[in-house]
């Protein structure tokens, strides 16, 4: 079970992980050992998430949602396999979190009075100074 929060855990039953060989330098242990981590949480389909949560997770998680609704997360950042598996779990478990906090709606403001004229006095400065930078120009009489 992966708890994400007090409301939410997920099924172990829900995740899919496979090892794959990591890119880049290492050595014998990158060419031998599959230590990358592949994970795969099926969004679209979890019984675990609401449905407001699962839109802001896919919005949230961008290219890395298949056109399944499938979630993958790769990590090869560690040499160890346990450490990039404990890697992609925490991930998933913080892009879930932060797909549970609903955002505040903005709410639409003007400009104050004070705000207003400070706006107009830098615009007849700044008009005041392209005046005084012309030369004999027909637009003055």
């Amino acid at each position: 079970m992966l708890v994400v929060s007090a409301s939410v855990n997920i099924p172990e039953t829900e995740i899919e992980e496979s090892f794959v060989r990591s890119s880049g330098p290492g050595g014998q242990n990158v060419n031998k050992v599959a230590t990358a981590v592949q994970l795969r949480f099926d969004v679209a389909n979890s019984p675990s998430l609401s449905d407001e949560v699962k839109q802001r997770l896919t919005r949230l998680a961008g290219s890395r949602m298949t056109e399944e609704g499938e979630l993958v997360i790769e990590a090869r950042r560690y040499r160890s396999q346990e450490k990039n598996r404990e890697d992609a779990r925490e991930r998933l478990v913080l892009l879930i979190r932060h797909s549970l906090h609903k955002p505040t709606p903005r709410k639409a403001t003007r400009p104050g009075r004070a705000a207003r004229q400070r706006r107009l006095d830098s615009k007849k400065k700044r008009g005041e100074l392209k005046r005084t930078r012309r030369v004999n120009s027909h637009w003055d009489e």
